[in-house]
């Protein structure tokens, strides 16, 4: 655990002594409220919910994941440190995890930034508190998910633009599996497809948590998820190392 906080302070550092960090936070401020308040017309659907501000979510996580992770690792290739991070008395799993709990606090520190809609809803209505949590919840799980397989594709490379555009891709193709419109068209004629597509989801799982609805199955996935994107980070990290 020493080894892990050492790595976790020294990522930390990295982001908040550099503008990224802040600018990322209030651009997610500001399109996850802005896209609840223009396109979702929160004012106007005269609903004690957040559930349209979660379903926004995981299209802004699509870029937004992508963007705090691309660094992790592809920093650390192009500056040539990471033989050198790797010859410390630090196993690559507890530089993994440093890596992305710190990247993690980012993501936390956005959604605490959108804190004064939660005042909002409770202001105009009496909204559900367990819908609230649970959309959280749901909401951190899934950008944890995008900056953990961000990590895995950093892993490879040297260039955090090329990180970027494939780790957008692969969230896009994650993101749009299940969405309703994706859904009705496969479901016709092939309903395994439909299911299998709801299944990977990363809107899917968000809309069912957006409602309350905490299932054993979108927690699941989604830690599966992650613990996959960070062995397989390992893995990439181990064969570079050999």
């Amino acid at each position: 655990m020493r080894h892990i906080s050492i790595i976790f302070k020294r990522e930390l550092a990295a982001y908040f002594n550099n503008p990224l960090a802040y600018v990322l936070i209030i651009i997610f401020s500001v399109l996850s409220m802005g896209l609840t308040f223009v396109i979702g017309k929160f004012l106007d659907l005269n609903d004690a919910s957040l559930t349209n501000f979660f379903l926004f979510h995981p299209w802004i996580y699509m870029i937004f994941g992508p963007a705090i992770g691309m660094r992790l690792w592809s920093e650390e290739h192009r500056m040539g440190t990471t033989e050198l991070l790797l010859t410390m008395p630090i196993s690559p799993w507890e530089a993994i995890v440093g890596k992305f709990l710190a990247a993690c606090v980012v993501l936390a520190a956005a959604l605490l930034s959108t804190i004064p809609i939660v005042v909002t809803v409770y202001i105009l209505g009496s909204p559900d508190g367990q819908m609230i949590f649970s959309g959280y919840l749901g909401s951190f799980l899934i950008g944890a998910a995008t900056i953990a397989i961000t990590c895995a594709i950093s892993a490879l490379t040297r260039s955090q633009i090329s990180c970027l555009l494939i780790s957008v891709f692969i969230c896009f193709l994650l993101v749009l599996a299940g969405f309703p419109s994706v859904a009705d068209f496969l479901r016709p004629t092939a309903p395994w497809l439909a299911d299998l597509g709801n299944a990977i989801s990363l809107w899917w799982h968000q809309s069912e948590m957006a409602r309350g609805l905490v299932r054993l199955q979108s927690l699941a996935y989604l830690t599966t998820l992650i613990a996959f994107c960070l062995y397989l980070t390992s893995v990439i990290i181990r064969s570079k190392r050999a």
